[in-house]
């Protein structure tokens, strides 16, 4: 069984402001939305890209670094992450070439829409070291080895990898 190296903890300067940034950039693009002249469609769409590209981006930045790690993620999904990320990329480059704002208000948006992204990427990333560094801490300070997740104990068999298609 392969030892995973324990990431780096983040600073808390780095934590805080990854999280700032992501509720300025959700929150900015809700705001300009509801306050945007679009028809009620219009509004629901691009929420919905936003919600759309956030939650692909996740799953991405997941994907890349769980293989990054040697852990198994099929290539459908892997493939599938980023064609949402693209798809949403599109959909939102799409909505705001289409839509009766002001060319300020289309870049707004758009600076939004990719801090968004960025910063939820930051976020799942500070989310995944806090708990692992958090786990490998444990699995440090226990004296008989029972709270470890990096090696089994001597009591434990490692199970065989199972394949992924």
């Amino acid at each position: 069984m392969s030892q995973h190296p324990v990431p780096a903890r983040p600073t808390p300067a780095f934590v805080g402001a990854s999280w700032i940034a992501l509720v300025i950039a959700v929150g900015s693009f809700a705001v300009g939305l509801s306050n945007a002249e679009l028809e009620l469609s219009d509004k629901g769409f691009f929420g919905t890209a936003l919600l759309l590209g956030l939650f692909s981006a996740i799953a991405l930045q997941k994907s890349v670094r769980d293989r990054a790690e040697g852990i198994p993620v099929t290539a459908i999904f892997l493939g599938l992450s980023w064609a949402m990320v693209l798809t949403s990329l599109l959909l939102v480059t799409t909505g705001l070439t289409n839509a009766p704002l002001e060319l300020s208000e289309k870049g707004f948006f758009g600076l939004g829409f990719a801090m968004a992204l960025f910063a939820v990427v930051a976020v799942q990333k500070n989310v995944r070291d806090l708990a692992a560094t958090a786990t490998a801490s444990a699995a440090h300070n226990d004296t008989d080895g029972s709270a470890s997740v990096w090696a089994p104990s001597e009591t434990q068999q490692p199970t065989p990898p199972t394949s992924v298609r």
